[in-house]
């Protein structure tokens, strides 16, 4: 049996009041987790791990850098394609929403506990179930980022006039 591992930049305190929140925010797309590439912890998550998590239809929600309680805006979609763990979801932290449409916070990542597991070095995760998905600076797989956004809150970095 696999020995489960913490996500190592995970933090495990709850934040002591609730993040602020704004109507409109930023919608994105990306992919949480991509199938089989190593990530920089030496694990590969396969195509179906997700799909007992998917197939409850549990709430996921959407954090910054892994901190239980710092919810920074809401899943609206979660699904397995043929690249990965697909996500599309609106931030409504001012601050998160504003980074995520300027481009300038992009890393997704994801909480979990191992179900299924298969060898080392690489250890190919099979079953997992899905505790969160975080905006996060650094991914643990380098793939996992924001892809598309679409921003009904802040305007692009872009367009401003200067």
């Amino acid at each position: 049996m696999a020995a489960e591992r913490a996500i190592p930049h995970c933090e495990t305190r709850a934040s002591p009041h609730p993040l602020p929140q704004a109507e409109g925010g930023t919608r994105f797309a990306g992919y949480a987790s991509v199938f089989d590439r190593v990530d920089r912890g030496g694990d590969i998550v396969r195509a179906g791990a997700f799909a007992a998590t998917l197939k409850a239809g549990r709430v996921v929600p959407l954090l910054w850098q892994h901190r239980p309680g710092a919810v920074v805006g809401a899943i609206e979609t979660l699904a397995e394609d043929a690249r990965g763990l697909r996500v599309v979801a609106r931030v409504t932290h001012p601050v998160a929403a504003k980074l995520v449409a300027q481009g300038a916070l992009t890393g997704l990542s994801f909480g979990y506990r191992v179900r299924g597991a298969r060898g080392a070095n690489p250890r190919e995760l099979t079953a997992l179930d899905l505790a969160e998905v975080s905006l996060v600076a650094a991914p643990m797989q380098p793939l996992a980022r924001v892809i598309a956004v679409e921003n009904s809150h802040v305007a692009p970095a872009r367009a401003r006039a200067g």
